[in-house]
Formats: C-alpha cells, sequence, structure tokens
C-alpha cells in the first residue's frame, strides 16, 4: 500500500467509478457507474439505496477487495493498492472468535500489530471498561447478549486508532431498543476517536442519527442520486432527536427521495425474476 498521506486530501474519494463484473452465466452486470463520493477527516457518512444497489461494493472499492473498472479510489490522498492500515470494519456478522473470552478477542488486534503483550491488555481493558463490560471480559461470545457482542467489536475495531471506520449494517440483527443504545454507544466513541466513517444501513432513520451526510443511491446500477447534509447540532442523543421535528422533516425529504428508488429496485428484481 502507498503509504503517502495527504493531510490536505478527503480520508476518501472516489472519483467516476464504475464497477462491472460478470455473473456465473457469463453476462456482464454493473453494479456501480459514474459513481462520486468524497469522505472528509472525520466526517460521518451514511449511505442508503434500495436492496442490491450496490452499497457493499463501495465499501469492498475502498479497501481494495474489489477494483473498479473505470474512475479512481483514493484513500488518504494515494491511490487505493490494497487494504490500507488505518482502515477498520464493522459488519452485521460479529467478527468475534468464539474460543476466545471477550479480553482475549479485544486484544488480538493490537498483538497482530506488533503490541506488546502487558500494554496490549491494558489497552483492551481500557477500551472494555469504555463499552461498560470490565466485568465481563473472562466470558466468551456465547455467553453474551447481541447488544454486549457489538460493544465487544466496537471495543476490538476501535483499539486499533482507524482513521477509517467502515461499517455494513452492524446493527441490522439487534432489536430496536438495543441498536438505539449501540447508536449513541458508537457515537460517543467516533467523537472521542474522529474517524471518517462510511456507514451502510437499509434504515434510513438510523442513517439521518449518525451521520453527518447522507448519500442517496439509484436502484442498480447504483450511482448517486443525492447528497444531503444533516444539520441536527452533535452531541445527539440518538433516543430522544428522532421525535423533533427537524429530524422528522428531514426523513420524510430523503424518504421522498429514497421510495422512487426502493420502488425502481422492486420492479426490477420482479422483472430478473421472471
Amino acid at each position: 500500500m502507498n503509504m503517502t498521506d495527504n493531510n490536505d486530501s478527503p480520508a476518501i474519494e472516489l472519483i467516476n467509478v464504475s464497477r462491472r463484473f460478470l455473473t456465473p452465466d457469463g453476462k456482464s452486470m454493473t453494479a456501480l457507474r459514474d459513481f462520486n463520493m468524497s469522505v472528509a477527516r472525520g466526517e460521518f457518512v451514511a449511505v442508503v439505496g434500495p436492496t442490491g444497489c450496490g452499497k457493499s461494493t463501495t465499501l469492498n472499492l475502498v479497501t481494495g477487495l474489489a477494483k473498479p473498472s473505470a474512475g479512481e479510489v483514493r484513500v488518504m490522498g494515494a491511490p487505493v493498492d490494497g487494504i490500507h492500515p488505518g482502515i477498520g470494519f464493522a459488519f452485521q456478522t460479529d467478527a468475534l472468535f468464539p474460543w476466545r473470552s471477550v479480553i482475549d478477542n479485544v486484544v488480538a488486534g493490537p498483538l497482530f500489530r506488533g503490541v506488546a503483550k502487558d500494554e496490549a491488555y491494558a489497552k483492551a481493558r481500557e477500551w472494555l471498561a469504555r463499552v461498560h463490560l470490565s466485568a465481563h471480559e473472562s466470558k466468551y461470545p456465547h455467553q453474551l447478549s447481541g447488544g454486549m457482542r457489538k460493544r465487544v467489536s466496537l471495543a476490538q475495531t476501535f483499539i486499533n486508532e482507524p482513521q477509517i471506520l467502515l461499517m455494513d449494517e452492524p446493527f441490522s440483527a439487534l432489536d430496536v431498543q438495543t441498536r438505539v443504545l449501540m447508536h449513541e454507544e458508537l457515537l460517543r466513541l467516533w467523537s472521542q476517536a474522529k474517524a471518517s466513517v462510511v456507514f451502510v444501513t437499509h434504515d434510513l432513520e438510523e442513517a439521518i442519527a449518525l451521520a453527518d451526510k447522507v448519500y442517496v443511491l439509484t436502484s442498480g446500477p447504483a450511482t448517486v442520486k443525492s447528497v444531503y447534509t444533516i444539520d441536527i447540532p452533535r452531541p445527539r442523543v440518538v433516543s430522544e432527536i428522532r421525535y423533533e421535528k427537524n429530524f422528522i422533516d428531514i426523513s420524510r425529504t430523503i424518504w421522498e427521495d429514497l421510495r422512487d428508488e426502493v420502488q425502481r429496485g422492486a420492479a426490477r428484481e420482479e422483472a430478473l425474476a421472471a
């Protein structure tokens, strides 16, 4: 990976990106076309769009797991060439080792990166305290609730001090009440870490509650339809702001934009299945 870091450049840039691939039956499929996105240092960006519109492909391009067919992807001012060491991940499925205790899961990243054992465990205990799990460090993942496992995952990610955090529907499997708690936990940790975040979600309210900007994608092949700046002051209390008039007005405006794409996406899926 080119480690050049131009501090004046955005954390992430996708410039006129298209991404095509071959389906199992040999047909060419376009996932993204003429796609442009810019994420500033420390900015929290959410991406919403219909099912199958290429939201996750966007994250794969940032990591280098997928290559653009056209256009350019840049991370920290340099072209993407493999996974940047400053990128952290959080996905729908927990990335916890079931045979390791909570603290041994959290300490795995620092140890892999060469941090001395005593220092790594001290950092792990500090992060477990931050996510309110100090009393559970010797437990195993199967002994924890879904929300507790997600808090372990957040500690596991933030302990590596990522410059960029890519999140693909990390809370979608949780119940509504636990999700709200996790939103507030994430915002608290993010405000301290100042990482740049790209958060992919199907939940428009989740996107608005968390993000500085919301990107609305078209139904596939995806391109950026609209970008909305979320002018809700921080710090935000997620459990309260969703009842405020400004939040409701923003939700209505973006949903009217998104609804058309959801309907087009559904019609497209029906046509492909016919």
